[in-house]
């Protein structure tokens, strides 16, 4: 086992690092989360995400993004990093969250890269809700090409965060 012998100091939550100035009133999580690497608007290296969601089966909804990356994102030579391959299918798996109208975050993901997925294409990353036990959500995600293709697929576990732990730690209101 590694050990660190960095120290550790917590912090209180950092209520503008999130938020641009520009947001008045009290902006809900997701707002305050302009900084994501995946979908944050506010993040001048990020993938600048935009993802559109369905709940046209509200058991089952859908996410959906339009992608296209370039050398910024290379792994091997023409084709896009194994490790933002994962990111990508983590987002659009993430973005479920919403239309179930929970605060989750992953606890397992499994990736079968199944082939390169190409840079300077337009690409579609497409996600669906599978079922829910309790915490546990269920999704799966997949990276197709211009042909439909799929080139990588992931099924994650995301656990349901407790709104009381979330208001604890200054990140929503409490309700009360």
């Amino acid at each position: 086992m590694l050990r660190s012998r960095a120290k550790y100091t917590m912090h209180s939550p950092d209520k503008t690092r999130h938020a641009p100035e520009s947001m008045a009133g009290s902006p809900t999580l997701d707002e305050r989360a302009s900084n994501c690497f995946g979908c944050g608007p506010a993040n001048p290296q990020g993938l600048h995400l935009v993802f559109t969601t369905s709940a046209d089966d509200p058991v089952h909804p859908t996410a959906t993004a339009q992608i296209q990356l370039d050398r910024y994102h290379e792994g091997p030579p023409g084709y896009l990093h194994g490790g933002l391959v994962a990111t990508l299918l983590d987002e659009a798996m993430s973005k479920l969250n919403r239309p179930l109208n929970v605060l989750a975050m992953t606890r397992h993901m499994e990736v079968d890269y199944l082939r390169p997925v190409p840079l300077f294409q337009p690409l579609v990353v497409i996600s669906r809700h599978l079922r829910r036990e309790g915490r546990k959500l269920f999704h799966q995600a997949e990276i197709q090409n211009q042909l439909g293709e799929t080139l990588a697929r992931a099924q994650g576990l995301f656990i349901v965060i407790d709104e009381k732990m979330l208001a604890a730690a200054g990140l929503t209101q409490p309700e009360d």
